[in-house]
């Protein structure tokens, strides 16, 4: 069944067993940085709203999911929104269904960022606890991201990852900084129990 949502003049469906929307996404969504032209990667599209958003404006977009739930679903909407032209749906996880050669003007991450003791306590779905769940420190999927995502990215490249205080936003910060990125937090909410922020790292052209 799922329910749809609109949003920025989209439509979404959204199921259970799939992350819905939240805070999270919608500080990268309201915040994206894509430029005309721009060939864009969305790791760990869920939905696929921030990459159906990311279409409205870049050439093309690959988004990523490694659940066969989020997959399905991700595709239904890019469909719905007569997006299949320019949206490609790809399962997989991280980085492993980029094919070789392939590189990127923009990087999209909302990574899994709370750590275990922090579970949501409602009942999850194995494929649902693994868009918030990341490992003892929450950086169980972070840390692989960032040291790889340069490897991917054009000169000039750009990457967007939302980030958690509960999961060490300096130890990101750091990280890009010694992959050789220049780094800014763009955008931040509160809460009670965490800060969410989104990091901005860039590459300079050679």
């Amino acid at each position: 069944m799922g329910t749809i949502l609109e949003y920025q003049g989209l439509k979404l469906k959204i199921e259970e067993g799939v992350y819905e929307p939240s805070d999270d996404t919608y500080l990268l969504a309201e915040n994206l940085k894509v430029k005309v032209g721009d060939i864009v990667l969305e790791i760990g599209t869920g939905s696929g709203l921030v990459s159906l958003i990311a279409a409205k404006t870049a050439k093309k977009v690959i988004a990523i999911d490694i659940s066969p739930i989020a997959i399905e679903l991700a595709r239904y909407n890019v469909k719905i929104n007569e997006l299949t032209e320019k949206v490609e749906i790809r399962q997989g996880n991280l980085f492993n269904p980029i094919r070789k050669g392939e590189k990127f003007d923009l990087i999209l991450f909302n990574p899994p960022y709370l750590p275990e003791n922090h579970s949501p306590e409602q009942k999850n779905s194995d494929w649902l606890e693994k868009a918030w769940n990341g490992g003892r420190s929450g950086r169980k999927i972070i840390n692989p991201f960032i040291k790889k995502c340069i490897f991917f990215l054009n000169p000039g490249g750009r990457v967007q990852i939302v980030q958690s205080s509960l999961s060490n936003i300096s130890k990101s910060y750091d990280l890009l900084k010694n992959q050789g990125f220049h780094v800014e937090i763009s955008a931040q909410r509160s809460y009670f129990f965490e800060k969410i922020v989104l990091i901005d790292a860039w590459l300079t052209k050679k």
